[in-house]
This record gives structure tokens, sequence and C-alpha cells, in this order.
């Protein structure tokens, strides 16, 4: 399916989030945010959500039931060794626990978010333009009839855009996942 976007294209993040500001105000919906590196602010006024945080959350408690299983079930059920009287499940299992959580959350849930996303070896990207890992930063609208496409420029050119094109975009129809 082709589509044709609106591409404003910035070299400053506060630009960026200035444009989103304007364009939001003006009720254009933005199909698309892109810059090198995460901008928390953009989460914001685009009233985005995510369930990494929550997926993390519940990896971290499964890698604690894990691991505790784990030392528990080696030191006091399949092999206990018992010096001089001391209990057999003590506080050291605490630093152990405690590295092991970490690697695991983190593993677990960089795995996911490549799962979800679809990237990994061999993927194709969604979008390119040049720049786009660099140093710019994109803002996508999505053409349309309710959109008054010079009032999108205008805004955009106004908010500090570099340069706004328009541009087909050929989109595979998504599998879900």
């Amino acid at each position: 399916m082709n589509r044709i976007r609106i591409i404003g294209v910035f070299d400053d993040e506060d630009k960026l989030l200035g444009a989103i500001r304007s364009i939001r105000e003006k009720n254009i919906p933005i199909a698309d945010v892109i810059s090198p590196f995460p901008i928390h602010k953009v989460f914001d006024e685009l009233k985005l959500k995510t369930r990494l945080p929550a997926t993390a959350f519940v990896s971290g408690l499964f890698a604690l039931l894990i691991t505790f299983g784990f030392l528990y079930w080696t030191s006091v059920v399949n092999y206990p060794l018992v010096f001089g009287g001391k209990p057999q499940n003590t506080l050291s299992f605490v630093i152990v626990i405690f590295v092991m959580v970490i690697n695991i959350t983190a593993v677990s849930a960089i795995t996911l978010f490549f799962l979800r996303e679809k990237k990994g070896p061999g993927a194709k990207p969604h979008f390119e333009y040049e720049g786009i890992s660099d140093d710019r930063f994109i803002i996508i609208l999505e053409k349309t009839d309710d959109i008054d496409t010079a009032e999108a420029e205008r805004i955009m050119t106004a908010g500090g855009a570099l340069k706004v094109d328009e541009m087909e975009i050929v989109e595979k129809i998504k599998e879900p996942f």
C-alpha cells in the first residue's frame, strides 16, 4: 500500500518539540516522529504509553523467583553442605540474586523489544532518509483530505524545519505479532 506523507526535517530537538506542540495545537495528527536518540519529552507531547517498564518488572520478578528457587534447590535440597551447624539458606543468596535479576531483566527486555519491533539481522527499515540516524529529527504527517497540507508545511517551516517534503512511502502490510 502506498501513502503520501509530509515529512519535516529538523536539526535541533528543541525546534522539533516546538513544531510538535504547534502541530498538535492545530489538531493535525502526527503519524510518527523519528530521532537518532530517545527524547522523553516527545512521549509526553504525543501522549504515548509504553509497556516496556511493566514487562521489565514482570521479567524481574520471574528472574527473582527462578534464581532463588535454583539457589535454594542446589544448596538446601539437592546437595546440602553443613559446616559447623550454620544455616543452609543464608544471606549469601542476595548478591547472586541481585546480579541475576539485573542480567535476566536486561536481556529479556531487550529481546522482547527486538521481537515486538521486528528488528534484528536482515530487518528492513520502514523509512529511509539521509541523516536519520546521525543528526536529523523527522516529523511524519499522513497526507489525507482532512489535513491542510499548506498549513502543516507552514507550521513546520515556522518551527525551524530545514526541509519539508512530500514523499510516497511504500508500506508492507504488517503481520500480527
